[in-house]
């Protein structure tokens, strides 16, 4: 596997088609390679099966919400230094501290736009290359 700022594994895993498609869109075009999940028992299963090097996860979820997914990712160690961007309509103090307790690294309010979500990619989607 060839170390490069581009083409990075992203699981967008949100209930809404629009939301995940939109984002699948946005990511290809900035060459990143894209899977998807529709809720948090879909996005276990990928992450466990394709170690995504960054997560956007939405946050109101049925089943299992962002929270919770966020936090059974972080708890196991292959994946706790795994970046987790939550996504939320809700733009409120109390969602983004929750969201910080349970690991996640950031937080992108809904809708959001391709330079966003691209930003938060070059942001945080790079953490084991060091300086190079």
């Amino acid at each position: 596997m060839s170390i490069d700022s581009s083409g990075l594994k992203v699981l967008v895993v949100d209930d809404s088609n629009t939301i995940r498609r939109s984002a699948e869109i946005f990511l290809k075009q900035g060459g990143h390679d894209v899977l998807l999940a529709d809720d948090g028992f879909d996005a276990l299963a990928k992450v466990n099966d394709y170690e995504p090097q960054l997560i956007f996860c939405d946050i109101l979820m049925p089943k299992l919400d962002g929270y919770q997914t966020c936090a059974i990712i972080k708890r196991n160690e292959r994946f706790a230094a795994t970046p987790v961007v939550m996504l939320s309509s809700k733009d409120g103090v109390f969602d983004k501290a929750r969201g910080r307790m349970v690991g996640c690294q950031d937080y992108l309010t809904k809708p959001f736009t391709k330079d966003q979500l691209l930003q938060a990619v070059r942001q945080f989607g790079m953490p084991t290359l060091g300086a190079l």
